[in-house]
């Protein structure tokens, strides 16, 4: 009941905009507006989107985090230090005494290596960062155990140890559980995951006071916390799809940060004083896929005719400023490997070409499923009218986050406008691993966190390119090889054609102090203040 009228309360609060203006937010409270079309879990584990991961990274611990400004740096979390044995075979994460989670119990070792296997034992969308790093059910207990208050992990199969110190940064991934509590709400052998689909049990700088699906989301301080307590005393979030709200809210100062504003409300707030916009390069692409189990589209003609039936520039252009910047190759920019855009163009006649070679040249009809926000709905929109060009019917088919990407995860959908491709580490392996990668193409293997394998991608050689330049030595070896990789990736014409690579802007007023975007979505709102 308390928790009901809590809901209540709140969105009388945090009524719509039709209301007359109100007061300016609270001095110790951050009222964040975003999109919660696709929070569709606060199991760490089970998440798959910014959005989500953005929530979680608030409530849970991981051993370390990941710097938002200098990429290469790693920093302290529930691990204070860790060591790389000089073989590079052997991570040590050495944990901090006194963390407790918001119920009071320690943070232990084994707290940390029970979630962690747990990812494996659910087989849930965290489980793809460990297997593709060859680590499995059957052969955790080996690589992975506690030696007093450390962890010592070895790796299951040649490889870049940093990759496995980032794994150790991802929420998905490395996400510290109270043990205790999760079992005793476990039903079934399910190891809480039922519970933990909209309960919380971290140890991070806040707590989950309560969460309505696509309305509010609110997070009061974790006074306990081991980094201390947070300025913030509450973090309330709101479920706003709408960019003109949030810009609305924004000026009036009924919002204190915005997430995912349309180009032209960005552009109409740059020149405002009372907030500022933040823009930073992020972690993955917008894109065009296809399913590939789908005869039309397992013909490379067909998927060589789209390659040419999207305006890349003109998308570019129009409604990727503020949300990406024009990239076709799968490789982020400015890591390792990185190459120069290979120049595709819209050109429907040698599209129409490469259809009638396909045996479609009157074209077809397709499903096109898109977030109904922007940029996806626009970009579907440019899409729509570019395949029309060439005789292609798209139908675009809107919904929330589980209704359009549920499909691409169970690999029924046609085709999508969607967002990812890794990059959340600063190495080109994490946009490898998901999209070019695909260990196994059975419907069975389940592995719903790779693009490759959602899409149906699969070829035995890019998978050993790939996997060789990871474990490549020679630094201008290495580069040569992922550039070897992204042009035999060219060559197969994959599944999954980038658009842009993404651009991360937010909104925030000028009051707010301390507020820096993470390219990995994991932005933290510990150390964010309000002067005031």
């Amino acid at each position: 009941m308390r928790n009901t009228l809590l809901a209540a309360l709140t969105a009388i609060a945090l009524s719509s905009t039709s209301m007359a203006a109100m007061a300016a937010t609270p001095a110790d409270q951050l009222v964040v507006g975003l999109s919660m079309s696709n929070i569709l879990t606060l199991d760490p584990a089970a998440i798959a989107g910014r959005e989500s991961t953005a929530v979680i990274t608030n409530i849970y611990d991981t051993p370390v985090q990941l710097d938002a400004v200098e990429r290469a740096n790693v920093n302290p979390g529930l691990a204070e230090s860790w060591e790389i044995s000089e073989d590079g075979t052997t991570i040590t994460l050495n944990f901090r005494q006194g963390a407790t989670f918001a119920s009071g119990n320690p943070v232990t070792v084994e707290d940390a290596i029970w979630s962690w296997k747990r990812i494996l034992e659910l087989e849930l969308v965290g489980s793809a960062t460990w297997q593709s790093y060859g680590f499995s059910l059957e052969n955790f207990d080996d690589h992975v155990r506690a030696e007093g208050n450390s962890i010592i992990v070895t790796m299951p199969q040649a490889g870049d140890p940093l990759l496995i110190l980032y794994m150790f940064g991802k929420p998905s991934a490395a996400s510290v559980i109270d043990s205790a509590t999760a079992l005793q709400h476990e039903v079934d052998g399910d190891k809480a995951a039922a519970w933990l689909t909209t309960n919380t049990a971290g140890s991070g700088p806040f707590v989950l006071r309560n969460w309505t699906a696509n309305d509010t989301i609110i997070l009061d301080r974790n006074d306990a916390y081991w980094g201390g307590p947070a300025a913030m005393k509450r973090v309330l979030m709101r479920h706003m799809p709408e960019s003109q709200t949030k810009r609305l809210m924004l000026e009036r100062g009924d919002l204190d940060v915005g997430l995912a504003l349309s180009v032209p409300d960005i552009s109409a707030l740059s020149s405002n004083g009372d907030v500022e916009v933040q823009s930073i390069s992020s972690s993955g692409f917008y894109f065009l896929a296809v399913n590939m189990k789908d005869g039309r589209f397992a013909n490379q003609e067909t998927r060589l005719a789209l390659r040419y039936l999207i305006d890349y520039q003109g998308i570019n252009d129009t409604i990727m400023p503020n949300y990406g910047v024009l990239h076709q190759r799968p490789v982020s920019p400015g890591v390792l490997g990185s190459m120069e855009n290979p120049g595709y163009t819209l050109d429907v006649e040698k599209a129409k070409e490469h259809l009638a070679a396909a045996g479609y040249a009157d074209g077809f009809a397709v499903k096109l499923l898109s977030l109904n926000e922007p940029p996806f709905i626009d970009i579907a929109t440019s899409v729509q009218s570019t395949l029309a060009q060439a005789g292609i019917q798209a139908e675009i088919i809107t919904g929330t986050g589980n209704q359009v990407y549920g499909p691409m995860r169970e690999r029924t959908f046609e085709m999508i406008v969607g967002r990812g491709g890794g990059g959340q580490e600063p190495h080109p392996h994490s946009n490898m691993q998901a999209l070019v990668i695909n260990p196994d193409n059975s419907d069975d293997a389940g592995l719903s966190g790779l693009i490759g394998w959602r899409t149906s991608f699969y070829n035995e050689d890019l998978n050993n390119l790939a996997l060789s330049a990871l474990v490549e030595r020679d630094p201008a070896a290495q580069e040569q090889m992922y550039e070897d990789v992204q042009l035999m990736y060219e060559e197969l014409v994959p599944a999954l054609q980038p658009i842009s690579a993404v651009v991360d802007t937010v909104v925030f007023r000028s009051d707010v102090e301390g507020y820096q975007e993470h390219y990995g979505w994991t932005t933290r709102y510990h150390h964010i203040e309000k002067s005031r």
